[in-house]
């Protein structure tokens, strides 16, 4: 239900312009001598084989030289050459010169560590939007920090191209452009890294707010997960329509809802007037739908409202308004389709035509679904009304107010959705496929990684899922095992009195499980940097310190205390439980010199209650009166803990049940 709470919030900070119909493919323009990604005021990674390309006549040479050191390369049979350039130590600036059949001169490069900084809107929010914004921009005069930024596409196959250029970081460059300028989180890891190292630092900021982890995955990589496939399977059948010219979406959308949607299949559909509609419940529109009777559903609902045609208004076409509908809506009027959109920002305006009306009572049903996030019709009051073509003077019909509502399917039964190729970036691949792929293989150093919001409620999957991006991304760019560091979700919504199972724990325990199963991957955590109500947590300065604290202790092997405590072992003494950490730092403490908070125990019935906790050398210690024989502690489980175990770096302990998932 996450997505789209991000989204409403403004994370997008701009349109993104995607003409209608499908995307054009990146090949169907001329490629360049040499690829846009290489510009002036770029950085290239240190110490390790440069790979530097372009396109020019199949056969001819190309030479590119950077300092003392030169790579020749000859053209294949597609035009591509690919140089590649020597290890060089950190330093610069150099002229980078490329001479073939033109001669291309690049300005001011450095050799330095280059870092991805992908993932949703907390990765997105720029340092416009975070803390002490003002003061941040001023001071953000950093000539051996560059940025470069991967401008937002959807695509359906893997792209080449990235139309953008390197900036030195600067006042100007940090606070342009996107939802408030660069990427906060990864500037402050960047900044923090330079700091420490005194080595050039280049960061690439790929990344979409609200999106999935699976539109990050490569179509290869998520062929090997028997949840992807038939999504994958999909995405390619819409490539091979596009290529032949013969991609027709709504008739594969309509052949889904067939399928897929009682209403639709019905032998009397729902969006005919003469359905019975007991048994139907009342919503009051406009709104979300999660927060009106269907918390967490994704999946199809039908909304049916009846309206009373004036007389002066028969023989009259009308204007049907909506207002938004999130995500994808199909229009009735008395049985007969009047609009269907795809894009829940975009308002819903829809003739109707006086031939589909009637004397009396007439009948409007929306069949709406949504794929991720909130769903319903939710703008604003006065955008839902019905009212005469031409005429201003012919008072609106207001559809705000009750409607009747039927939750049809949810999308988890059903077959995957075929793919929709137009701004929509929650489908298997397509970021991936044009905002990763016209990267590779560019030599880096490793990435940052904040998702995980819109993948929420499906844990086990995401521990895969996200294993499975990285080794796609580790193999792709060719550089090894790069290091990849997560940021772990923040605290958000109210915390529950009692404890509970949330699916915001749950997601966090399965990007634990990931930093601690995949090779040269760490975490930071922001569970005690979060705001209760806003899934946007400002302090975006300490987000970026942690992760350059864990890349400080993976990456670079530096002798620091990359992460707070880590739950280890646990053993039962008699109705206590013992617990035992790695990463004490120096030891374990409680924060503000309090009462330790955030543990709860539970028995052999297993209902956990609160417990009473307390610090014991480097172990802690769990107990309470109402559980004689405990088999189990959670510590800091629930979107929003309050919970204190940090160690004396000043790193909190990372969230963990002892009877989780092996």
């Amino acid at each position: 239900m996450y997505r789209r709470l991000m989204l409403a919030a403004g994370l997008l900070g701009c349109v993104i312009a995607i003409a209608s119909g499908p995307p054009a493919r990146a090949d169907e323009a001329q490629k360049p001598f040499l690829d846009h990604l290489f510009t002036d005021n770029m950085v290239l990674q240190r110490d390790v084989e440069d790979p530097i390309w372009g396109w020019t006549d199949p056969g001819k040479d190309v030479t590119v030289t950077v300092g003392d050191k030169k790579s020749t390369a000859t053209a294949g049979v597609d035009g591509k050459w690919t140089a590649k350039i020597a290890p060089q130590p950190a330093g610069g600036p150099y002229t980078v010169t490329v001479e073939g059949p033109q001669t291309v001169k690049l300005a001011n490069v450095l050799f330095g560590d280059v870092w991805i900084c992908s993932g949703q809107s907390n990765m997105e929010m720029g340092i416009g939007i975070a803390k002490n914004a003002e003061t941040e921009i001023a001071n953000a005069t950093y000539p051996n920090i560059r940025l470069f930024t991967v401008p937002k596409k959807v695509a359906v196959e893997p792209e080449w191209n990235v139309d953008n250029k390197w900036q030195v970081c600067s006042p100007e460059t940090i606070a342009a452009g996107g939802w408030g300028g660069f990427s906060a989180a990864g500037y402050y890891f960047g900044r923090t890294l330079y700091q420490k190292l005194n080595v050039p630092i280049g960061l690439i900021h790929t990344s979409w707010g609200g999106t999935i982890a699976e539109a990050w995955t490569s179509a290869e990589a998520l062929s090997t997960m028997p949840d992807f496939q038939g999504a994958v399977s999909e995405m390619q059948a819409t490539a091979s329509a596009l290529k032949q010219g013969n991609f027709d979406y709504d008739k594969k959308l309509e052949e889904w809802y067939l399928k897929n949607d009682p209403g639709t299949s019905a032998a009397t559909p729902w969006s005919e007037p003469v359905y019975n509609t007991d048994g139907w419940k009342t919503m009051q529109l406009p709104t979300n739908w999660e927060a009106a009777g269907l918390p967490d559903y994704d999946g199809i609902v039908w909304f049916r409202r009846e309206f009373d045609l004036p007389k002066d208004w028969e023989g009259k076409d009308l204007m049907l308004h909506l207002g938004p509908v999130d995500d994808m809506d199909t229009t009735y009027v008395n049985n007969e389709r009047v609009g269907a959109m795809h894009e829940w920002t975009l308002l819903r305006d829809y003739k109707v035509s006086s031939k589909i009306l009637k004397p009396g009572k007439n009948l409007i049903a929306v069949r709406v679904l949504d794929t991720g996030g909130n769903g319903g019709i939710y703008g604003k009051p006065e955008l839902m009304k019905i009212e005469v073509v031409g005429d201003p003077n012919a008072a609106p019909i207001s559809l705000t107010g009750p409607w009747l509502y039927k939750d049809s399917m949810p999308l988890n039964k059903t077959t995957p959705l075929p793919p929709a190729m137009n701004s929509n970036p929650n489908q298997v691949t397509v970021l991936y496929n044009g905002m990763i792929s016209p990267l590779l293989p560019l030599a880096i150093k490793g990435a940052i990684w904040y998702q995980g919001e819109s993948n929420a409620g499906r844990a086990a999957q995401y521990r895969k899922l996200l294993h499975t991006m990285i080794t796609d991304w580790r193999t792709r760019f060719g550089v090894g095992d790069f290091p990849f560091f997560i940021v772990q979700l923040a605290s958000f919504m109210p915390t529950h009195a009692n404890p509970v199972d949330t699916e915001w724990a749950k997601l966090r325990e399965a990007q634990w499980q990931v930093s601690q199963e995949t090779r040269k991957t760490g975490l930071a955590l922001a569970i005690d940097i979060g705001d209760v109500n806003d899934i946007h947590p400002k302090n975006k300065q300490e987000v970026g310190r942690r992760l350059a604290l864990s890349a400080e202790k993976i990456a670079y092997g530096l002798d620091v205390v990359g992460s707070g405590p880590t739950y280890h072992k646990m053993a039962v003494e008699g109705s206590k439980i013992r617990l035992s950490f790695d990463n004490l730092g120096g030891g374990l403490v409680a924060q503000g010199d309090e009462k330790l908070k955030g543990f709860a125990i539970a028995g052999e019935d297993g209902k956990f209650v609160w417990a009473d906790a307390a610090i014991d050398g480097d172990t802690v210690v769990v107990s309470s009166p109402d559980v004689e024989k405990p088999t189990a502690v959670r510590y800091a489980w629930d979107d929003t803990p309050i919970a204190n175990l940090y160690n004396k770096a000043g790193l909190p302990a990372v969230p963990f049940r002892t009877n989780g998932p092996a």
